[in-house]
């Protein structure tokens, strides 16, 4: 619980929020490269027969959820953290779900992804 009854706690929050959102839009964004990269080196290299399928498709899909799951676990951490603050911190009619549903949305998107 913050003492401070300052806004600029909850701003920092939502900057936290955001620079995980971001930390897990480029894990995603790694992992679709690395699944994509191992279909490019079948198509260039396709008589090199003794290079292990599925590794890259794998490790791609991995990084991929991990991107979702940070995306998740910040917002989560975000809504525990504007929970604990006052009615002081908080400006009038600040809408303080905003960056948590950016998150999650973020991160269903991930999911999508990993189906694809």
């Amino acid at each position: 619980m913050s003492d401070l009854n300052d806004p600029r706690v909850l701003f920092a929050a939502e900057r936290t929020l955001l620079a995980w959102s971001r930390t897990s839009l480029t894990l995603m964004g790694f992992g679709f490269v690395i699944e994509r990269f191992g279909l490019f080196m079948h198509v260039l290299l396709p008589r090199a027969q003794h290079l292990p399928k599925g590794t890259s498709f794998w490790v791609g899909i991995a990084f991929v959820l991990l991107g979702a799951y940070t995306a998740i676990a910040a917002s989560l951490q975000c809504h525990r953290v504007i929970k604990t603050l006052r009615p002081a911190e908080i400006p009038d009619r600040y809408n303080t779900r905003l960056g948590s549903i950016t998150s999650v949305v973020i991160a269903a998107l991930g999911v999508v992804l990993t189906v694809y």
